[in-house]
């Protein structure tokens, strides 16, 4: 109501959210438990003001309030994974938005939940990639959205980017693979949703490969010994490794198209499936 959930004014409209969290954790917990694994359960709330708020803290203080009893709450087993999700701002939140990086990190840090991470939910300017050690040393895994915002969270499908790049760089070099969950997120419909998550998930898989073939031993060393023309050009020449031949191979074993030969596959069975859907 009016643009809020869990940090609503309104009980009735907190106790519907906070019973709805509770379920949510219930129904990951079953998933994990059916599948085998882990599965994690993302919180993400839009409450916000569109302008400037007189009170900041009420807010916020609900917020904690909801966030004690939904995580409170008894889920049997060991099948689920709690994360915290923050932005910077929304669309109708501009002003304000109650679940702030600054929030969520330190509820996660005080009360032992794994903080998620958005690429399209800081500053165009912010280096995500840079946040990931200083959690990690206080949090004991991280979720990253792995995301493509273009000016505000558009969420455009993933591609091989700098910053995909960058945030696979950092995960490897800190040796932290096992304590970060990755999961893509786009939401873009304007094109063909088989494609969006097969050009999203190779991609990713490229920057993941990419950060994994780089000298970083050799890197490392240059660095201690405070050779940073060394470090440098070893940056630069590492840019060209052959990157592509290693993904071709990988996709061979794997069994998956090599290049652009999946392409085909979708728009076939885009002609043949979704186009028959009304």
């Amino acid at each position: 109501a009016d643009g809020y959930t869990l940090a609503s004014p309104k009980e009735e409209v907190r106790r519907f959210w906070i019973e709805h969290g509770i379920v949510c954790r219930r129904i990951a917990a079953a998933l994990g438990e059916k599948l085998g694994g882990v599965c994690v359960n993302n919180l993400w709330i839009p409450d916000g003001e569109k302008d400037t708020p007189v009170d900041r803290w009420g807010p916020r203080r609900r917020l904690k309030e909801s966030l004690d009893e939904i995580l409170a709450a008894e889920v049997a087993g060991e099948t689920l994974e709690d994360t915290l999700e923050s932005k910077l701002f929304g669309i109708g939140s501009e002003s304000y938005v109650v679940g702030s990086h600054e929030f969520y990190l330190s509820y996660c840090v005080r009360n032992r939940v794994t903080p998620c991470v958005d690429m399209g939910h800081f500053h165009p300017t912010e280096n995500v990639a840079d946040k990931i050690s200083s959690i990690l040393l206080f949090c004991d895994k991280l979720l990253i959205h792995v995301s493509r915002g273009i000016r505000w969270d558009s969420d455009h499908v993933v591609i091989l980017n700098d910053d995909v790049r960058a945030v696979c760089e950092e995960v490897v070099r800190g040796g932290v693979l096992e304590r970060v969950f990755f999961a893509l997120d786009f939401f873009d419909a304007s094109i063909n949703r088989i494609a969006a998550w097969i050009i999203g998930t190779r991609s990713f898989q490229k920057a993941l490969l990419s950060a994994l073939l780089q000298p970083v031993d050799l890197l490392r060393d240059l660095e201690s010994r405070r050779d940073g023309a060394g470090r440098l050009g070893v940056f630069e020449e590492a840019k060209t490794l052959p990157l592509g031949a290693v993904w071709d191979y990988f996709c061979l074993k794997e069994g998956a198209p090599v290049q652009g030969a999946w392409l085909e596959e979708v728009r076939a069975y885009e002609k043949e499936v979704l186009s028959k859907r009304g």
